[in-house]
């Protein structure tokens, strides 16, 4: 890997775009390196992931304009595409993944920050679509995950002005779930991976699936979804083990995943 860092920690892992003299611009190198990383996270072991970027300025400034720019128009498209499996895959990932936003998250940034399950930033964080001012659109699913975040309107605010905002404000319009110094950012961010690591791992799993599965179907359709995953945390160990602790007014022992 040349621009990707993986590091695990116990129970929780970190990946680092590292390129950082290009701002950790997503170009197809950066792209097919995080697929291969996804893929060999190991699931059995790793109950949480961290995302951030390399250094202090950029979590991930964009896409590569220097690939982009002479694309034809099937290759924009599968580009786009490219991007969007990816983050896709990020977003599906069984475990929950935290955007840990250390700069600049601008067009791919913004677009792949918003496919972890929750962003904190640091204070010197920017988020932005800039796309419309280079002549396209947000490509890597920025239309459709800033509308489901923060509402129509104001993704459509900050996409047709194409206008960066800053961490306060991404904050504000819930963007971001807090803010942090940028010292401190990564360590928030591994004190909760590893809050969320000691948690039943079936469960927390079945509450990522249950969350982002319901949030497509009627609200019939949605808690019977919830209904399912809930039953089928029961008979787990995890489950039992979970109860007992509570019952014998106990810590859990530990949660085995099983």
């Amino acid at each position: 890997m040349e621009y990707i860092v993986y590091e695990q920690k116990g129970q929780y892992a970190v990946i680092t775009i590292s390129r950082e003299k290009a701002l950790n611009a997503l170009n197809s190198q950066v792209l097919a390196e995080l697929d291969q990383t996804l893929d060999a996270v190991n699931l059995d072991e790793v109950r949480c992931l961290i995302l951030t970027g390399a250094g202090a300025k950029s979590f991930v400034a964009g896409a590569d304009i220097g690939e982009m720019s002479n694309l034809t128009k099937a290759e924009g498209e599968a580009f786009g595409k490219k991007g969007n499996d990816v983050f896709r895959k990020l977003e599906t990932l069984p475990i929950p993944v935290i955007a840990a936003v250390n700069g600049f998250a601008l067009g791919g940034g913004c677009e792949i920050a918003m496919s972890c399950d929750f962003r904190i930033c640091s204070d010197n964080a920017v988020f932005g679509q800039p796309e419309v001012g280079l002549g396209i659109t947000p490509g890597f699913g920025g239309t459709q995950r800033l509308a489901r975040l923060v509402g129509p309107g104001m993704a459509k605010q900050m996409i047709f002005t194409a206008r960066n905002i800053k961490a306060d404000e991404a904050y504000r319009i819930g963007l971001v779930n807090a803010v942090y110094p940028q010292e401190e950012l990564l360590p928030a961010a591994e004190k909760m991976a590893a809050g969320i690591a000691k948690n039943a791992p079936i469960a927390v799993r079945n509450c990522k699936k249950a969350i982002n599965e319901g949030l497509d179907l009627d609200m019939d359709k949605a808690v019977e979804l919830e209904e399912k995953l809930f039953g089928d945390c029961f008979e787990s160990y995890d489950q039992r083990e979970g109860m007992a602790a509570f019952l014998e007014k106990r810590k859990v022992e530990a949660f085995l995943n099983k």
